[in-house]
This record gives structure tokens, C-alpha cells and sequence, in this order.
């Protein structure tokens, strides 16, 4: 089934993949953007990578229940994870797959990517029947003050027309703790409250965002 598009927007595939266009804007995933960041030197800094390691596990895995356009899941995926994304929105999805599939074709990319699942569907549903739990859940959930600061990118108003708000924060945190994994890590405006109001166990701060983590 073709995914369903709001008015003034479309799908385009050409050469350099898959890509969402509308009103004189494009978006299009891009992995290869993100090289810098992957370089061991450079991805061992990462603030997500240090939130979400866990001590004494040798193949860790994640559920990125809030994947998007996959870039976080990616830097998690460079660093050993292996990481399941799960993308509600069908045509975030059909993006998120074209960039995926792209991303194996290139030799410094290739790594990382096959070890990236995308899993469409409700989150929340996929945390509470998980056959087995994962080492880490990450959430980074869209609410109503995220949209606002970033209406000034362009680029990510397509995206924000497609994606809507956490609509239920406390089903989210309880549908992670549910899964039982070894720790919750979520990623949060610098000044924003926690999530469901769950205090963390420790917090991560840059100079835009923090990475609460709760212990379990």
C-alpha cells in the first residue's frame, strides 16, 4: 500500500535515492553526512554512544523506539549496537528504508547499516511484545516545545507535517520499562522536564541536548 501523503507533497525517487518534496523543499536521508562523526576518535565522544554503553556486554542491542530519519540510531549502530528502529509513520518509513538500503552500497557505511533494522509500526507495541529484552531503549519523542524551536530548519517542516507529537508520554516510559532492558536512555531538550516525570538515575548535558538515563 503507498503511503499517504499530506496535500503539496510527494515522493521522488531519482539517482541519489528516495526523497520527500513539498512546497520548494526536499528531504532525503543522508548516512554519508554523518562519516565525521563515525571516526573512532570522534564517535567515542559522542554524548548518545557514552548514554548508552553498557558494561560487560560484548553485542549490545537497541531499540530505538522513536527512529526518524535514523541518524541517531546510526551513531549507535557505528559503535557496535545492534539496532532495531521503529518508525510509525509510513512514509518516515519508506524514507528512513531508502537511506538504509543506500547505506549498504557504501563500503564505509556498510557496517554499521546491516547491523540496523527498521521495524514499522507503533512502538509501544513492538516494546511490550519483545521476544526477548534489549540492553538499551532509546527514546526521543517528538513533543509540542521540540516542534516549535525547530521550525526554523526548513528542511525538518516537511518532516514535522508527517511526524506528530508524543501524544501519551506515560504509555511510552511505561511500555520501555516494560521490555526490561538493562537501561532507558532519553534524549531531552538541555532545560526540559523528564519524561512522564520519571526521575533519571544520571543525565548526559551538551550545549542543546542532555541523555537522561535510567538504570534498571
Amino acid at each position: 500500500m503507498e503511503p499517504v501523503l499530506p496535500k503539496g507533497m510527494s515522493l521522488r525517487q531519482d539517482e541519489h535515492g528516495l526523497a520527500l518534496v513539498g512546497d520548494g523543499l526536499e528531504l532525503r536521508g543522508d548516512f554519508s553526512r554523518m562519516l565525521p562523526r563515525l571516526r573512532p576518535g570522534n564517535l567515542s565522544k559522542e554524548l548518545l554512544v557514552r548514554a548508552a554503553r553498557v558494561r560487560g556486554v560484548t553485542n549490545p542491542t537497541v531499540v530505538d523506539a522513536t527512529a526518524g530519519l535514523g541518524e541517531d540510531s546510526l551513531l549507535l549502530a557505528a559503535a557496535g549496537f545492534t539496532v532495531t528502529l521503529c518508525e510509525r509513520d509510513p512514509v518516515i518509513a519508506e524514507l528512513l528504508r531508502d537511506t538504509l538500503e543506500r547505506a549498504t552500497q557504501d563500503a564505509r557505511l556498510r557496517d554499521a547499516a546491516l547491523r540496523m533494522h527498521l521495524s514499522e509500526g507503533d512502538s509501544i507495541q513492538l516494546l511490550e511484545t519483545l521476544k526477548a529484552p534489549p540492553d538499551v531503549v532509546f527514546l526521543d519523542p517528538m513533543f509540542p516545545e521540540k516542534r516549535k524551536r525547530a521550525a526554523t530548519n526548513k528542511k525538518l517542516q516537511l518532516f514535522q507535517r508527517l511526524e506528530r507529537p508524543c501524544e501519551d508520554e506515560q504509555a511510552l516510559m511505561s511500555a520501555a520499562l516494560i521490555a526490561h532492558p538493562r537501561r532507558i536512555v532519553i534524549k531531552r531538550p538541555l532545560k526540559g522536564s523528564h519524561l512522564a516525570g520519571v526521575k533519571p538515575s544520571h543525565s548526559l548535558s551538551g550545549k542543546v541536548v542532555r541523555y537522561d538515563c535510567i538504570v534498571l
